[in-house]
C-alpha cells in the first residue's frame, strides 16, 4: 500500500483563501504546535500573499512570523513557502539581485522548501529564481500551473500543453527537487489531472517526486486528487478544519476517508488530527469567515477564479461597497481569460483578470485597459501560452503608450538592492538584508508600503467578529482598524454617496466627525469626480496648491489596483472633498479646481 505524503496548507493558503491572508501570528501559533503534536511533518508557512499582507494589514514583519513559526514547529518539520517566479513574494517583477536575496532570506528565517511557479508557464521566469533557491540550500519544487479554459477556448491547458511545458523544464537544465502540478482555481477536469501526471511519471521515472495542488472551490478537489494519486502522484496539499474545503484545500480527513479500501492511504492518527482541528478552531473563533469561502462556487469552472483570490477580492469589494457586482465581474472575467492569452489564473495573473473584469463592469467593456492586464498582453511579464487577441493588444498599446515587448523581462529590470539601500540611508533606517528586501518588495506606484512599515506605519485591518459591521452599500460603515475595548474606533461612513470619517466613542456613544463638511468653493470651480469605486489611499495636494492638467490629485485603491485621479485643467485647488481612507463611489466629487 502506497503512503501518500501531504503538506498542511492551513496556515498559509488557508489564511489567504479565507481571510485574504490577514491573520495575526499570536492567534495561530498554538495551531502550529498542535499540528506537530498530531504528527504533521510538512507545513506551508509563508510566501505568496502572506508576505505583503503581514506588513500591510497585520502590523507585523513576515520575517518575524517565519521565525516564530519555526520555533513553534521545531527543527524537524518541513516548512514551505510559495514564490511567484520572478515576482518571488513581491508586488511586481523583481531584479536578479532581489530574487537571489529572497532565497537567502527565507533560508535564514527557517524555511526548508520553496514552491516556485510562473502563471504564464514561461520557463524563462523559473530558471534564475529556481537556481537561486537551489543555491540557498532549499528544496526547489518547480511548478506547472493548471486550470480549465472558458468554454469554446483551446490551444493550451490540456495534458499535451502541460507535458510540453514539462519537457521545456527538463531541457532547460533548471535545477529542481520535485515537481508540482498546481491548479489554484480547482477547475481542471480530473481526467486531465490523470492524463497529465500519468504521462509525466512515464517521462521522469519513479524516483522524481510528483505533487498535486488544488482547491475545493468548484467542488471537485477530492476527485482531482484521487485521479492524480492513481496516475502516480506522490504527495498532495491538504488542510485542517475550519480552513479546509470551499476556497481552501481539500480536508485531510476527507481524503483519508476517500482512500479507504484502495491501494493508497494517508499515514495519520485520526484522533490526533481531530484534536489539532479543535485547536485551530479555537484559535480562529473570533475571525470573520466570509460565507463565500465555505461553499462550492461552480461558476468558477467557466471563469477560473483561484480560491486564494476569490475571498481576497470579495473582501475588497466589501471594503468598497461593490460586493453586489461580484456576479457580473466573475462573468466578465471569462472574456478576459479568453482574450488575454490563457495565462493561468493564479497570482498575479488571476488578479489581472479580475481587475480587468472589474473595470469592464464598472467603466464599460474595454474602455480602460488596467495596468497589469495591459502589461501582460504586451509581453512585459513574459510570453503568454497563446497570442492574446490582437484587438486587445492594440487597445493596450494605445491606452498605455507602450509597444509590444518580446524580450526577457529580467533583462530590462535594473538592480534593486542599490535603490533600496539609498532609500534606507535617506530615511536613517538600518541597512539590514531584511530591510532591503522589505523596501524592494513592497514598492507600489502609490508609495512604498515596506518603507511605511519600517517608519512605524503599521495598520491592522484583520476582520474579526464585532470589529466590522456589514450594512447596505449605500450606507456602509467599515472599521479602519479594530479598536481595543473602551477605546475610540475610526469609521468611514457613506451616506447618499458622500463619504465621512467619524470616530465613535464607546463609553459615551458620542460620534465625532473627523472629515469636515465640504468647503465653500467658487461658482466657476471645475469639479473633479471619480470614475470608479475605491478607497482613497493617498491625497497629494492641499487647498490652494497650483496644479497643471494631468497632475495626480488623489490615488484610489480598488482590487489591488491603484488608480490616479488627475486634474482635468490648470488651476488652483479650491477644495478637497474626501479624506484618506474614505470609500468613494463612481461620479463622487473628490476635489474642485478654480
Amino acid at each position: 500500500m502506497k503512503k501518500i505524503r501531504f503538506m498542511d496548507t492551513s496556515l498559509r493558503d488557508g489564511f489567504q483563501s479565507v481571510f485574504g491572508a490577514r491573520a495575526l501570528t499570536d492567534d495561530f501559533i498554538p495551531a502550529v504546535e498542535a499540528g506537530v503534536h498530531a504528527g504533521i511533518k510538512h507545513m506551508e508557512a509563508g510566501g505568496g500573499a502572506r508576505f505583503q499582507a503581514l506588513f500591510m494589514y497585520c502590523g507585523e514583519s513576515a520575517f518575524d512570523m517565519m521565525d516564530r513559526f519555526r520555533a513553534a514547529a521545531g527543527p524537524e518539520t518541513h516548512l514551505q513557502t510559495l514564490a511567484r517566479g520572478i515576482n518571488v513574494v513581491a508586488l511586481s517583477a523583481q531584479p536578479k539581485d532581489m530574487i537571489d536575496l529572497h532565497a537567502k532570506m527565507f533560508k535564514k528565517h527557517g524555511m526548508t522548501h520553496i514552491r516556485n511557479f510562473d502563471a504564464l508557464n514561461d520557463i524563462r521566469n523559473l530558471i534564475y529564481s529556481g537556481q537561486c533557491i537551489t543555491n540557498a540550500g532549499l528544496h526547489h519544487q518547480v511548478v506547472i500551473s493548471m486550470m480549465e479554459l472558458p468554454p469554446g477556448c483551446s490551444g493550451a491547458h490540456d495534458a499535451e500543453f502541460y507535458i510540453k511545458t514539462l519537457r521545456k523544464i527538463l531541457d532547460s537544465g533548471l535545477p529542481f527537487d520535485s515537481i508540482c502540478f498546481k491548479d489554484a482555481s480547482g477547475t481542471s477536469n480530473p481526467k486531465k489531472f490523470y492524463d497529465t501526471i500519468k504521462a509525466a511519471r512515464a517521462i521522469v521515472g519513479e524516483d522524481t517526486i510528483l505533487w498535486a495542488h488544488t482547491h475545493e472551490t468548484a467542488g471537485v478537489g477530492i476527485t482531482q486528487y484521487k485521479a492524480a494519486i492513481e496516475a502516480g502522484c506522490d504527495g498532495v496539499d491538504l488542510a485542517r478544519s475550519p480552513l479546509s474545503g470551499g476556497t481552501c484545500q481539500p480536508d485531510i480527513l476527507s481524503l483519508w476517508h476517500a482512500l479507504k479500501d484502495t491501494d493508497y492511504t494517508l499515514d495519520i492518527d485520526v484522533s490526533k488530527i481531530m484534536s489539532a482541528n479543535r485547536v485551530l478552531q479555537d484559535c480562529l473563533q473570533d475571525y470573520f469567515f466570509p460565507p463565500e469561502s465555505q461553499k462550492v462556487s461552480s461558476e468558477v469552472i467557466l471563469s477560473p477564479m483561484p480560491g486564494g483570490a476569490l475571498t481576497a477580492n470579495t473582501m475588497m469589494m466589501r471594503d468598497t461597497g461593490t460586493l453586489d457586482l461580484y456576479p457580473d465581474v466573475i462573468e466578465a472575467m471569462s472574456e478576459c481569460v479568453a482574450r488575454g492569452g490563457f495565462g493561468t489564473s493564479v497570482t498575479p495573473v488571476s488578479q489581472f483578470y479580475f481587475q480587468q473584469a472589474y473595470a469592464n463592469v464598472t467603466q464599460g467593456a474595454w474602455k480602460k485597459i488596467t495596468d497589469g492586464y495591459g502589461k501582460m498582453v504586451l509581453g512585459y511579464f513574459g510570453r503568454t501560452p497563446v497570442a492574446p487577441d490582437p484587438e486587445i493588444v492594440r487597445l493596450a498599446e494605445e491606452q498605455m503608450g507602450k509597444p509590444v515587448f518580446k524580450g526577457d523581462p529580467l533583462d530590462v529590470i535594473e538592480p534593486g538592492i542599490p535603490k533600496a539601500r539609498q532609500i534606507l540611508e535617506k530615511e536613517g533606517l538600518p541597512l539590514t538584508d531584511e530591510n532591503i528586501f522589505i523596501v524592494g518588495a513592497l514598492a507600489t506606484p502609490g508609495g512604498n508600503k515596506g518603507l511605511d512599515f519600517l517608519k512605524g506605519k503599521k495598520p491592522i485591518n484583520v476582520r474579526k467578529i464585532g470589529t466590522e459591521t456589514e450594512v447596505p452599500a449605500q450606507n456602509q460603515a467599515s472599521a479602519v482598524a479594530p479598536a481595543a475595548a473602551n477605546e475610540p474606533a475610526d469609521y468611514t461612513v457613506t451616506v447618499d454617496g458622500k463619504a465621512y470619517r467619524v470616530t465613535v466613542e464607546p463609553t459615551t456613544g458620542e460620534v465625532k466627525t473627523v472629515s469636515p463638511a465640504p468647503s465653500a468653493k467658487p461658482d466657476n470651480a471645475v469639479e473633479v469626480k471619480v470614475k470608479l469605486q475605491g478607497i482613497v489611499s493617498e491625497i497629494y495636494v492641499a487647498v490652494g496648491d497650483r496644479v497643471n492638467r494631468g497632475d495626480t490629485l488623489v490615488l484610489l485603491e480598488a482590487m489591488k489596483m491603484e488608480t490616479p485621479v488627475v486634474a482635468p485643467c490648470d488651476g488652483n485647488v479650491a477644495s478637497i472633498e474626501v479624506a484618506k481612507d474614505d470609500v468613494v463611489k463612481p461620479n463622487q466629487l473628490v476635489a474642485t479646481i478654480a
